[in-house]
């Protein structure tokens, strides 16, 4: 089964107080992820996300992905201004192309961009994978961040087409 992994929103603005729970820890297991994909000869999608008059304005530092995870030259990106990586952005076009048919997800922010990314992919009956302690996010007022990973982790594991793995239990078999 041909398989990509997509790596959503872990851009530089997630690092500014407050930073992202245990973002540099994350920031590791997307990196071995990565690296793991690369070695598997997986394909590795960046999706970026991109807001006027924010800390994802286009073109900031912010914006950008860290250095340690950057995009190389033949990974495919998809810049997106909503929560979901398929309105407005030929990423379904790509993985049909492809003919992609298992995706694993990590990246920010748990309950916003990364549910609904999941979420859509399961609906499109893409093999979804969500790494589960490769994906964070920020507190927020009524629940904390590890919390909130905890309670999508939850959700996802009894969602139909989701299966969830740690980044130390990826295996990439193309």
């Amino acid at each position: 089964m041909k398989t990509a992994l997509i790596v959503i929103d872990f851009q530089n603005s997630i690092f500014n107080a407050p930073p992202a729970y245990e973002v540099h820890q994350v920031m590791e297991r997307i990196s071995a992820v990565i690296q793991k994909a690369r070695k598997a000869g997986v394909a590795v999608i960046y999706v970026q996300h991109q807001e006027d008059s924010t800390g994802w304005q286009a073109g900031t530092p912010d914006w950008e992905f860290p250095s340690a995870i950057a995009p190389q030259a033949d990974d495919y990106l998809v810049h997106k201004s909503v929560a979901s990586a398929f309105v407005d952005t030929n990423l379904l076009a790509h993985l049909t192309e492809q003919e992609i048919q298992r995706v694993y997800i990590c990246g920010y922010a748990t309950e916003f961009c990364i549910d609904t990314n999941v979420r859509q992919c399961a609906s499109l009956k893409l093999n979804t994978v969500v790494i589960s302690d490769a994906h964070t996010t920020r507190d927020r007022p009524h629940l904390s961040a590890p919390k909130i990973i905890e309670h999508h982790n939850w959700v996802w594991s009894e969602f139909g087409g989701i299966q969830l793995c740690q980044t130390s239990l990826v295996e990439f078999d193309e």
